[in-house]
């Protein structure tokens, strides 16, 4: 068991004396007199039951055991300003940071201003954008790695652990290459592209299984001929002739070298883009920021729709 005697505040006053080698240096820096630093130290010696230093005439002197002490004691003193940091955090009580992750396909127009209104909001705060896949932005939300994330379903989320802000909702299009058989059409049947090749986003993002969707409806499966790890790769491969896709609206302002073209309605495939924070952490003034500001694209997107 651990002594009564050893509390984490004693750690502190040892740490900062491990640091400064001085009781007058760490009386001025913890603002405590120097018998109170001399007496929690000494203290500390009792509850570990042997000496940590020995005196050279007024000074202390640590002894080696002082020295690997140190280490143990560093160590609990961060772990334990690391878990009230993530309980006040959980309680609502705002760190300085926020860890929020996206998709690059949100890069352009959504993302920047939702930013820029959260530093609006809240300039003190600090910003760690991630970017990936709808999977591995899901995960990093889940595992708390991120805060708060953005990305594309293709029907309500219904997770009772998560609140969802929807944002705006995207329609699937034909991305084609300027130029090809299909660009004169108001808007095409994806039957009429059987047998032709096709370039689509890897697993785990809400495109390629909007992708998926569409060819379900369709009947039939598209001669796939590669699969891509981001959309800006995948956006110059249609543009060079490689292949077709199937692309959000949003993207269209990525490239002026493809052309999106509406689908017939029997394989309309919509994604709603929303943000998506734990309810657990609905109280936090940042989140909340974000929230709101959320809420306010939102509207904007409504009315300007």
């Amino acid at each position: 068991m651990i002594d009564e005697e050893i509390t984490l505040k004693k750690l502190e006053v040892f740490l900062a004396f491990m640091r400064l080698h001085s009781l007058a240096r760490v009386s001025e820096e913890l603002g405590q007199s120097t018998v109170s630093i001399h007496r929690a130290l000494h203290s500390l010696e009792e509850g570990l039951r042997c000496p940590l230093f020995r005196r050279e005439g007024r000074s202390l002197a640590p002894l080696p055991a002082a020295y690997a002490f140190a280490k143990h004691a560093q160590r609990a003193v961060s772990e334990t300003e690391e878990g009230v940091r993530k309980v006040r955090e959980l309680a609502g009580f705002a760190g300085g940071r926020l860890k929020i992750g996206s998709l690059y396909s949100l890069t352009l127009r959504c993302i920047p201003q939702l930013l820029m209104g959260l530093k609006l909001r809240r300039p003190e705060l600090q910003i760690d954008l991630t970017l990936g896949s709808n999977q591995e932005l899901l995960r990093g939300l889940d595992e708390g790695r991120l805060d708060a994330i953005v990305i594309g379903l293709q029907a309500p989320l219904d997770d009772a652990q998560l609140l969802t802000v929807p944002l705006f909702e995207d329609e699937v299009h034909l991305a084609a290459p300027l130029g090809s058989p299909y660009a004169g059409r108001a808007h095409v049947d994806l039957r009429d592209l059987e047998g032709e090749k096709f370039i689509t986003l890897g697993g785990g993002f809400v495109t390629s299984d909007s992708f998926d969707h569409a060819f379900r409806q369709a009947g039939y499966t598209p001669e796939t001929i590669m699969r891509v790890s981001d959309i800006f790769s995948l956006i110059n491969l249609v543009s060079g002739g490689m292949g077709y896709s199937l692309l959000p609206g949003r993207v269209a302002e990525f490239s002026t070298r493809i052309q999106l073209i509406p689908l017939d309605a029997p394989y309309a495939s919509h994604q709603i883009i929303s943000l998506l924070i734990s309810k657990s952490r609905e109280r936090d003034p940042n989140l909340l920021a974000l929230a709101a500001e959320c809420r306010m694209y939102g509207k904007g997107q409504r009315l300007g729709g």
